[in-house]
């Protein structure tokens, strides 16, 4: 199947409320072209300098995702342009994307990430570390970070009932968090092996790659 019949398929399985970010990481700029030409605006990279270089050859219409972990010292090349930072782990991270977006005259829309998995890989608040923070003055004086939401990774694992406990497990999170924070609107969770439970679980927002373009590059 085509990546154009993919993106077709994945929009008409998803619910209107769902937004697809089409994670593009290590796949070439043609493919990019081919999901756009299918009305997919919307790429999820991991890498800053390959995200820019993207940027550079590629519509400008398009709303470039940094979903991967991201070093402070990369923030400025890709303040400018970006419409969305995912994997926000840190309060240093926050304050180097509020200075760059200080620089850039431009809020910067963030989602906080949350360490909802069983792995010790995985990058995040817990919620505990979340809760301090949101209260913290320092975080509430930043004027050139937008929170938008949260983002959270279930274990990679077969068992799916403990994919679901995680995911609600950040819903609920989530809808708490509404209560103190203006503005949240993007609970983002699932991603190709496990899209449809985060959906069932409340998620507003799918990182989908392999799904839409195949089995990821590595290089």
């Amino acid at each position: 199947m085509s990546i154009e019949k993919k993106i077709v398929a994945l929009k008409e399985s998803i619910p209107a409320h769902v937004t697809l970010v089409a994670v593009s990481k290590t796949k070439p700029n043609e493919d990019l072209q081919e999901a756009y030409d299918a009305g997919q605006r919307i790429f999820g990279e991991n890498k800053v300098q390959e995200m820019t270089r993207k940027w550079e050859k590629l519509p400008k219409d398009i709303q470039w995702h940094m979903i991967g972990h991201v070093q402070r010292n990369k923030v400025k090349y890709m303040a400018s342009f970006v419409s969305l930072i995912h994997g926000v782990d840190s309060f240093k991270l926050l304050k180097e994307i509020n200075k760059q977006g200080k620089k850039n005259h431009k809020k910067i829309p963030c989602l906080l990430q949350i360490h909802i998995a069983e792995e010790d890989t995985k990058f995040g608040f817990d919620e505990k570390e979340l809760l301090e923070l949101v209260q913290d003055k320092a975080f509430l004086e930043l004027d050139h970070v937008e929170i938008k939401g949260l983002m959270g990774m279930a274990t990679f694992t077969d068992d799916k009932n403990q994919i679901r406990r995680e995911f609600k497990s950040l819903n609920t999170l989530f809808q708490g968090l509404k209560t103190t924070l203006d503005g949240l609107e993007i609970l983002s969770m699932g991603m190709s092996g496990d899209y449809q439970i985060a959906i069932e679980e409340g998620s507003t927002m799918v990182r989908i790659g392999s799904s839409i373009f195949g089995a990821r590059d590595y290089v």
